[in-house]
């Protein structure tokens, strides 16, 4: 993956959303030049549905910002609770690096255990495991599909203004907040 000085990177966020299974929850896309805001996609998916690779893709397939893409930022590999992303199904489609940013390791075996209380917990397993193995370098935790572990790194350092969160997530939490809620959060 070879990135310019100031990549163009999309983060994905999902924004509060009622804990009923089912519930529509919004998801926001927010591309950044290095650390500038660029542009913004809005879509969304559904609590522990099964959409949510297909949402990033068409919130992304056949519009103007997919050409100039870098890399794919997603805040965790799932969306409204469990709605899980088949990262390399979306690696593949986007054909672009797309990466799962995580703020710390996961409690796998409690993470197995919530899955369990869900339909179909053995293919959300298995998707969470096709994500491949979870990295911690240049402090971040992330999966990635589609490019070299330390390449991510430096990419995520490039678009990170502050501690450990890519200005795109940053911004992408923010904004889904603000839009739901009224005002944005405060962790971000």
């Amino acid at each position: 993956m070879r990135l310019p000085r100031l990549p163009r990177i999309i983060g994905f966020d999902d924004g509060p959303f009622p804990r009923r299974r089912g519930a529509a929850v919004p998801l926001v896309g927010v591309v950044c030049s290095g650390t500038r805001f660029e542009g913004l996609v809005w879509g969304r998916v559904r609590k522990d549905g099964w959409t949510a690779t297909q949402e990033v893709c068409r919130l992304l397939e056949g519009g103007k910002f997919l050409p100039q893409l870098h890399l794919v930022l997603l805040d965790g590999i799932a969306f409204g609770g469990f709605n899980v992303v088949d990262l390399p199904t979306l690696a593949a489609r986007l054909k672009r690096p797309c990466v799962a940013v995580m703020r710390r390791m996961p409690d796998l075996d409690a993470v197995e255990q919530a899955l369990r209380r869900l339909p179909r917990p053995e293919r959300r397993l298995a998707l969470l495991k096709r994500a491949g193995p979870i990295h911690q370098l240049g402090g971040f935790t992330f999966q990635v599909q589609g490019a070299e572990p330390a390449e991510v790194v430096e990419a995520l350092q490039r678009v990170t203004d502050r501690g450990l969160v890519p200005e795109p997530l940053r911004l992408a939490h923010l904004i889904g907040a603000a839009v739901v809620t009224g005002e944005s959060s405060q962790r971000a």
